[in-house]
């Protein structure tokens, strides 16, 4: 092994020295890059070898070329780069060649390389990554994509690009992003040729040497891409994909034709293709030159546009019924009325066309939960509260099981300081299955709190603790406690924390709540506190090492306190403590001896 080293460390010698010879490094700096490098070579030349080593060798080797390239920048020095970074380069992919042969399932370090490849322009070498990659990972489309990118984009090889999504699609015919990347290829070199053929013809060259055939130059090759892949791929979203792509290019007109007539032809059930040909409608109107139209006139065109669609959308929801159509619709009404706008006039014709939307889908029953919560948000925003609690009603009635429903009607009434708030809660809790029912109760509680009086709430408290689940029951206790302590002072809430603690579940915070309220008394006993920790610690003991450590601070800093007892509390505590709770309290047990924490 330490021959290799030193045989690495010498073929470093000539590149080292031009550093030190052409001032980009001092002879300080040599020695320092020398040990460093023989370090890292140690590590990466051992029998157990570690993915990490080669990870900082490869960082180290980047660094230094950075450094090299800022130093040669500040000195205006720009020769001998054959010598000094050429030798660098070669090690790095070494470096890379070693690493991916050896843990050839990480894809993150073969993108590394092919990071590294192009950022130093090494074009033949990425070329040779992209083979060996894709070889070992042609189960990744993505990988295929970016290869075959880098051939169209940066090598401006088209025939390369093809090749490479031919055999892609070999692996995964079926792969919707890969056709979709290979017709937008396809029409990229059609544009490309396009526009030689118009540069040679106002050049008046004579094109006799080069052959453009018309058929690919009219996007013939992406409408052979497009139709084999939509007999592989079905459903709606490629098709709309595609067309978005062909949009791109201003030579697919007769292209985005065909597509929209296998989009309505195949999928004319499908609420998407609905919603593009309505928002299509709005693109229509655009193409019209607009520039010399007033404010008005555009305000006038635009609502006329947004007629147009809506014509589309209410022809759509008589063909296709579903909720998903209306969605598609009301999603466009509430998207239209978000826009800004200086015109009042247009502002409340879609605010007036949103509503009648959310009417129209509520008396088809085809509405859902989500969009019920925007109509209401809606309608209060409008300030529409008579109608706002009208819908809020209906969609109780509508997902009577749905504690959110619920929830949101509560808010309203609660909002508008409406009588029949308990009425409303009374129904909900009777509608909705006792498990889940806690968001209810803690808004019922909390509502109680700054409307009803003590006795109102406190039967109320009462009620929830035996309605709520045993989980969901500890959330209320500690609620309980809480406000019976801002209410009605100390000693009603230990009263009430002695009888609390008759029925399990707790929870750790029910006990440091009334652990916080002893020591919030002027009299606060330590008596007292023994008992909550002890309690505390009966049914947390096993699994918390803070609540031990706060009982020992307890002790240690109580005027009332007995400093002898933390022995034996901390027997108790390595006794009681499950797994590798016990170290965690022994580390933080010396810590609080030595006055660390």
């Amino acid at each position: 092994m330490a021959e290799r080293v030193e045989q690495r460390l010498e073929d470093r010698i000539p590149e080292l020295e031009q550093l030190e010879r052409v001032g980009l490094f001092t002879h300080k700096e040599i020695r320092a890059v020398l040990r460093k490098a023989s370090a890292l070579e140690y590590k990466i030349q051992r029998r157990a070898l570690r993915k990490e080593d080669f990870i900082n060798y490869i960082q180290y080797e980047v660094n230094l070329l950075e450094l090299i390239k800022k130093r040669r920048a500040r000195i205006g020095y720009s020769f001998k780069k054959d010598e000094i970074e050429h030798s660098i380069l070669h090690r790095v992919h070494s470096l890379f060649n070693r690493a991916t042969g050896k843990w050839k399932d990480d894809v993150q370090l073969w993108l590394s390389h092919v990071a590294f490849c192009k950022q130093w322009n090494a074009k033949h070498q990425l070329s040779k990554v992209f083979s060996t990659m894709l070889a070992i990972h042609s189960n990744k489309p993505a990988l295929w994509i970016m290869a075959a990118k880098w051939e169209m984009e940066t090598r401006l090889s088209s025939e390369s690009a093809r090749h490479l999504f031919l055999r892609a699609l070999r692996f995964h015919p079926e792969c919707s992003k890969l056709y979709q990347e290979y017709f937008r290829m396809e029409l990229m070199h059609a544009e490309k040729q396009r526009k030689e053929k118009k540069e040679f013809e106002q050049a008046k060259m004579d094109l006799g040497e080069f052959n453009y055939s018309e058929e690919i130059l009219n996007g013939e090759m992406a409408r052979i891409v497009y139709r084999d892949a939509s007999q592989k791929i079905k459903g709606v979203e490629f098709q709309l994909a595609v067309l978005s792509i062909a949009k791109l290019f201003d030579f697919t007109q007769d292209l985005q034709k065909e597509i929209l007539e296998t989009l309505q032809g195949r999928y004319a059930d499908d609420p998407l293709t609905w919603d593009y040909m309505a928002r299509r409608e709005l693109e229509l109107g655009s193409l019209q030159p607009t520039e010399h139209s007033t404010k008005q006139k555009k305000v006038s065109e635009m609502a006329q546009r947004e007629e147009r669609c809506c014509a589309v959308f209410d022809e759509a929801v008589g063909a296709v019924p579903t909720e998903d159509m209306w969605k598609c619709y009301i999603t466009f009404c509430l998207e239209r009325y978000n826009r800004k706008t200086n015109s009042e006039e247009l502002k409340q014709k879609r605010l007036e066309r949103t509503l009648s939307v959310f009417s129209k889908a509520h008396e088809s029953n085809l509405l859902s939960e989500a969009l019920y919560k925007q109509w209401l948000q809606l309608l209060l925003d409008s300030s529409l509260s008579g109608k706002a609690v009208e819908v809020a009603e209906a969609v109780t009635k509508h997902f009577s099981q749905s504690v959110e429903t619920w929830q949101m009607r509560l808010r309203l009434l609660i909002q508008l300081k409406r009588d029949d708030v308990t009425q409303c809660f009374e129904e909900a809790i009777k509608h909705v299955k006792s498990k889940g029912t806690l968001p209810l109760w803690t808004l019922w509680v909390e509502w109680s709190e700054g409307t009803n009086s003590k006795e109102d709430t406190e039967a109320l408290y009462q009620r929830s603790l035996h309605a709520t689940t045993p989980a969901e029951s500890v959330t209320m206790k500690e609620m309980y406690l809480d406000w019976t302590y801002r209410n009605s002072g100390y000693k009603k809430v230990k009263r009430l924390f002695t009888s609390l603690c008759e029925n399990r579940p707790f929870s750790l915070d029910f006990f440091r709540k009334m652990i916080q309220i002893e020591k919030e008394q002027e009299s606060g006993k330590m008596l007292h506190l023994r008992e909550y920790y002890e309690r505390a610690l009966r049914e947390f003991g096993s699994t918390n090492t803070d609540l031990w450590l706060d009982y020992i601070k307890e002790e240690l800093s109580h005027p009332q306190g007995k400093p002898e007892n933390c022995g034996s509390i901390h027997w108790r505590a390595m006794k009681m403590l499950q797994g590798d709770l016990v170290e965690d309290f022994v580390s933080k047990y010396t810590l609080l001896q030595t006055g660390h924490l």
